[in-house]
């Protein structure tokens, strides 16, 4: 894999923000280019309108990253939108026969790594064509999960913030 760019993707809403990850050849980062794409298809346009509004509402500005809404464990990463029928403050999620994935790695509940993901269209990832974008989540969420633990990404709890071990702005991994 090569080196990517650890950047926030969306610190708007009060309750998580949101980071992505670059890779550092690319103007476009790995969120941006999952929704550019399935927007565009118009057989995915609402789809891609409701995993936006349950990252950016219901995530970040409702809930956090909450474990009712990260249940969708796959490996190192989660898949969203939520599986099943989840309750939080009154408020039901059911996303039944959703078609879309966009994985995420969760560090806390108010700081959220999201990276690509795409079509459903298979029993498991390992037999669907989100096979590639599922690994490559899975790998970027290990180097990220090793730059937290020795200690080159520092997490800010406070601030909902991943800072680099130097103080530098950029976090290049």
């Amino acid at each position: 894999m090569n080196i990517f760019v650890l950047e926030i993707w969306d610190d708007e809403g009060w309750a998580c923000t949101f980071y992505t990850v670059r890779n550092d050849d690319t103007q476009i980062s790995e969120t941006d280019s999952f929704f550019v794409k399935y927007h565009a298809m118009p057989q995915y346009t609402d789809a891609t309108r409701e995993l936006l509004s349950f990252v950016l509402d219901a995530i970040g500005e409702e809930h956090g990253a909450v474990e009712e809404l990260f249940n969708r464990n796959e490996n190192e990463v989660i898949g969203l939108p939520v599986q099943g029928r989840v309750t939080v403050k009154q408020i039901m999620f059911h996303y039944p026969g959703f078609p879309l994935r966009l994985y995420a790695l969760k560090i806390t509940d108010g700081i959220v790594v999201l990276f690509n993901g795409g079509i459903k269209d298979g029993a498991t990832n390992q037999k669907s064509s989100l096979h590639m974008h599922w690994r490559a989540a899975c790998e970027y969420a290990k180097r990220i999960i090793d730059a937290i633990n020795n200690g080159t990404v520092i997490v800010n709890v406070a601030e909902r913030t991943l800072e680099n071990y130097d103080g530098s702005e950029e976090i290049i991994l």
